[in-house]
């Protein structure tokens, strides 16, 4: 079932207009103000302005107060078209608006906007007709940042004043109390806390995994495998720098050169990979292939690096360096669409593994793409009909596909309600003839295959991100660095606390104990600090009976446990990957 991406056109135009009672409030408040531009975005919008005073926090009250002011005289949204001369003359100190004025085309409408009799803007609209529509909108000025004018570096650095806007005061509370419960799961905080990860200023960008990171990181690579193993992958490894020359033939250098690291080696352009593709395609050139050997999954872990901006880094969910969980499918025609379902279920199966809903989008054709138009609707109408069979519901997203073919991008929904995009699938016809690959059919002829490239993590270092903030660091029992903490009452139980820890090491279970002579509650509280799934506290009276407390992480408290009953649970837990 095919999906049309929704955007509330009402909400984007009451932003929008919200951001003129903004502008309007500025150049009030200051009339030196030169206002610039103000979309509407996801949560609300912004204005950039040039304005010599920089705007501070303890100013937010009286722009809003402002913007109350004007909001509640209810004057009407007026549009006057105008010639260029006359858009000119209206905004002849303001260099800005002037600028985006003689970029238009002499025959182009030009639509000024009035608000109320004494104020007016630059503005292709729509607006609400009334600022009486906007009173009952729930609006806050959260930050003021720095904004090159139109994105460019060697522009004037102007103030970008953002405001979350909603329909009600209630759905704005929810949005902050939102943003405020993501603070508290920021995955930089809780990789610190946990001491799962560390990024160093010798390496911005380039994260260091720590004892506890990689012991999640290993067991996201053994599930990887496993899984692999079974849909009948098998895995490859490609070198991390190959020379110019393949990633001019893949597109890459024409398509993607300003984000790849670049070197010279014996007097040769040589670049560090930004996707693993091209490798694989030089694993399936390396012999000849018949009809019999389709389709092959050919599946990597491969260490990518793409030069990211400084200020778009973010912990783990955005980095320079990380592992991409690759695969490429090498296939015939008509084993495009019965291969694509079997990747969706294969992804479906994985992300019911860690408790995550999604939904999916088919991206189109880009601006910037190599191939026909009849291998773009070939590839496009592969895709469509498989998600149908599968009577999948997805979003068309117009021009967003790879510039080598369409794909479906997998949309994971997080605890908060939040969308990351980590799975995808792309159908592509172009690299295969690119480099020229083939294989003899079943008439004895060559035929070119076609190609998939698929990833369900998305990046390994991605996803681990992801799941720290999903599970606000409180990771499943299957998953957690560590599973279990003994904690000795006094330390006369110390001995029967490492017996116990020694009974679920050899089990398999990742276990400490807390010997130290040190109060039962402080113990306690460290514990559940680093979010451990499981606490046992051993006392005279468990030493005597020979039993376990437990303490759950989900304010679970037993007494009088058997040891072998417990251990027994907890690999009923592992086993089943119970969330």
């Amino acid at each position: 079932m095919e999906i049309k991406k929704i955007i509330d056109k009402d909400l984007e135009k009451a932003r929008h207009s919200l951001a003129h009672i903004l502008a309007k409030a500025l150049t009030q408040l200051y009339p030196e103000t030169k206002l610039t531009i103000g979309p509407a975005i996801e949560d609300g919008f912004y204005y950039d302005i040039d304005l010599a005073h920089s705007i501070t926090p303890d100013e937010y009250d009286k722009i809003e107060k402002k913007m109350k002011e004007i909001l509640n005289k209810g004057e009407n949204f007026t549009k006057k078209v105008v010639t260029k001369d006359e858009a000119l003359k209206l905004f002849a100190n303001n260099e800005y608006k002037t600028e985006l004025i003689n970029e238009l085309p002499n025959d182009e409408e030009i639509s000024i906007y009035y608000t109320g009799d004494d104020f007016y803007d630059l503005c292709r609209g729509p607006h609400v007709e009334s600022s009486r529509n906007l009173q009952n909108f729930g609006f806050n000025i959260h930050s003021v940042n720095g904004a090159y004018w139109r994105g460019n570096e060697k522009n004037k650095m102007l103030q970008r004043v953002y405001v979350w806007a909603f329909k009600t005061k209630k759905e704005l509370a929810e949005h902050i109390n939102m943003l405020e419960e993501a603070k508290k799961r920021d995955n930089r905080k809780l990789g610190k806390e946990l001491k799962l990860f560390m990024i160093s200023p010798e390496g911005p960008g380039f994260p260091f995994y720590l004892p506890n990171g990689m012991i999640i990181r290993n067991l996201l690579i053994e599930y990887w495998r496993e899984i692999h193993r079974e849909a009948g992958y098998k895995e490859i490894m490609t070198p991390i720098m190959l020379n110019r020359h393949l990633w001019e033939v893949s597109g890459h250098w024409d398509h993607y050169k300003e984000n790849m690291y670049i070197s010279t080696i014996d007097n040769e352009t040589y670049a560090i990979k930004p996707m693993n593709c091209p490798g694989g395609i030089l694993v399936y050139k390396n012999e000849p292939h018949s009809y019999r050997d389709l389709p092959l999954r050919l599946g990597e872990l491969g260490i990518v690096h793409r030069y990211e901006k400084s200020g778009e880094l973010g912990g783990l969910l955005r980095v320079r360096t990380f592992t991409q969980d690759d695969a490429h499918i090498f296939m015939m025609p008509s084993q495009i669409k019965d291969e694509i379902k079997g990747v969706v279920e294969l992804i479906d199966k994985v992300y019911k593994v860690f408790g995550f809903n999604y939904h999916v989008e088919l991206s189109t054709r880009p601006e910037n793409s190599m191939g026909s138009d009849e291998d773009w609707e070939l590839a496009t109408e592969g895709l469509k009909k498989a998600l149908d069979e599968l009577n999948i519901d997805y979003i068309i997203n117009e021009g967003d596909g790879a510039f080598y073919g369409p794909k479906i991008d997998f949309h994971l929904i997080d605890a908060l309600g939040r969308t990351w995009q980590c799975g995808t699938i792309q159908l592509d016809f172009q690299l295969p003839q690119r480099f020229e690959l083939e294989y003899t059919g079943e008439d004895g002829e060559k035929h070119r295959p076609i190609m998939i490239h698929r990833g369900i993590y998305g990046s390994i270092d991605r996803f681990i991100g992801l799941l720290i903030e999903n599970f606000a660091g409180a990771f499943p029992l299957w998953l957690a660095p560590e599973q279990v903490r003994v904690l000795s009452l006094t330390e006369r139980n110390n001995d029967y606390a490492l017996e116990i820890k020694n009974q679920l090491f050899n089990e398999g279970f990742r276990v400490e104990a807390d010997l130290r002579n040190e109060k039962i509650g402080y113990k306690i509280r460290e514990a559940l600090s680093m979010k451990i799934p499981y606490l046992i506290i051993v006392g005279d009276e468990e030493e005597n009976n020979k039993t376990i407390s437990i303490r759950g992480r989900k304010n679970e408290n037993v007494s009088g446990l058997n040891v072998s009953d417990f251990i027994n649970r907890l690999k009923n837990e592992v086993k089943n990957k119970k969330i």
